[in-house]
């Protein structure tokens, strides 16, 4: 239907590698949906309600100046050091996982992406936050909740559950933020605290701001890792030459895990706005109109890739967009990758005849994959 293709809800669909490349790296053309485009909306629970008020000001929905300012506030999240002081803890809570699908393959199947997929982020970011590990199943199902908003078109439905998340979100992390400035620790919480009273004089102001920081954090860190955890394992036991050559090979496990994330990545679409009128691949595209890029159809472009359809850990790195790109690529994504490649090696490890029991299922979702279930055995 050709690169640029008119949706049928309005805004225009982007399959193309290069164009989608070009759009998430333009700084000054095309912008988040920001808290100023969705005031200027038509009234409608889409861009109204509560939970899509609250994510206009996290992060990944700010432009310029003020995306630029959060940013710095929030440090060098997840650089080498940071990195290095998580593999030992990432390790022992995967070791701990895969004991529990032990547990259940020694009783014939286990659901890997209940047992492992859903835990294991929600274990790592709550370690890292300093978080109570008996919130974690609650953090969890706030956020699966949460993702409503962000999706193509929500229901009314779905967007109710989005604003009672974000409700006791709200309530968890401000509670949590006041607790951390009266006993400022070496945590990532504290250090923000610290940060923002640099940056606002107002104290209520700068908790504001800690709020976002880490409510964005808590929803970048679980629900598409999760999904990605479980792709990655999915693509490989549906193509069982590749996974027994990881058994005896596990260098490649990098490899392999960036092959899963341009194949099937956990995130399809990525949405941007035009600041003005211009013209993409020949199509007009009004200011203040909306592209979507379809990041899944673009690491399937045949102009980027040889034989796209066929998934090959061996295959010369062209690079994906699973992390999108540009000023708003994903600050979480060396986190995410630190939790595949562990998870990884210790499944190919203890497991190395690991298949797939039943055909997994999926929740009906658009923008953000996410499999209900990865039923597993062993040979």
């Amino acid at each position: 239907m050709g690169k640029v293709v008119a949706a049928p809800w309005g805004g225009h669909v982007v399959t193309s590698y290069d164009l989608c490349d070009h759009v998430l790296r333009s700084r000054e053309d095309w912008l988040e949906l920001d808290a100023s485009w969705r005031g200027r909306q038509p009234e409608s629970a889409r861009w109204t309600s509560l939970a899509s008020r609250e994510m206009s000001r996290t992060l990944p929905s700010l432009n310029g100046e003020e995306h630029q300012r959060v940013r710095r506030s929030a440090g060098s999240m997840f650089g080498g050091s940071a990195l290095d002081d998580l593999q030992a803890p990432v390790t022992v809570i995967t070791r701990k996982l895969l004991d529990r699908l032990e547990e259940e393959l020694d009783a014939g199947e286990g659901d890997f992406h209940v047992t492992v997929s859903e835990e294991l982020p929600v274990a790592t970011i709550g370690h890292w936050l300093a978080l109570p590990e008996a919130d974690h199943p609650l953090l969890r199902e706030l956020t699966r909740d949460m993702v409503y908003t962000q999706e193509l078109l929500p229901s009314a439905s779905q967007l109710a559950h989005s604003d009672l998340a974000i409700g006791r979100l709200r309530r968890y992390f401000r509670s949590l933020i006041a607790e951390r400035r009266n006993h400022l620790g070496d945590d990532p919480v504290s250090r923000w605290i610290v940060a923002w009273d640099r940056i606002e004089r107002d104290r209520d102001a700068a908790d504001d701001g800690v709020y976002h920081l880490v409510l964005f954090v808590l929803l970048a860190a679980l629900e598409t890792t999760a999904s990605m955890l479980s792709q990655v394992v999915l693509a490989l036991m549906n193509h069982p030459a590749q996974w027994d050559h990881l058994t005896r090979h596990p260098e490649d496990v990098p490899g392999a895990v960036e092959e899963a994330l341009r194949y099937d990545p956990p995130t399809h679409v990525i949405t941007r706005v035009a600041r003005h009128d211009t013209v993409l691949e020949g199509v007009e595209v009004k200011a203040d109109e909306t592209v979507h890029l379809m990041v899944a159809a673009a690491g399937r472009d045949p102009e980027r890739h040889n034989d796209p359809d066929s998934f090959d850990i061996h295959r010369r790195r062209q690079g994906h967009l699973a992390f999108s790109s540009g000023v708003h690529y994903c600050l979480g994504a060396p986190l995410a990758r630190l939790e595949a490649h562990t998870l990884l090696h210790g499944l190919l490890r203890r497991f190395p005849r690991l298949h797939l029991a039943r055909t997994p299922q999926w929740a009906p979702r658009v923008v953000f994959r996410r499999p209900r279930s990865l039923p597993v055995a062993l040979a």
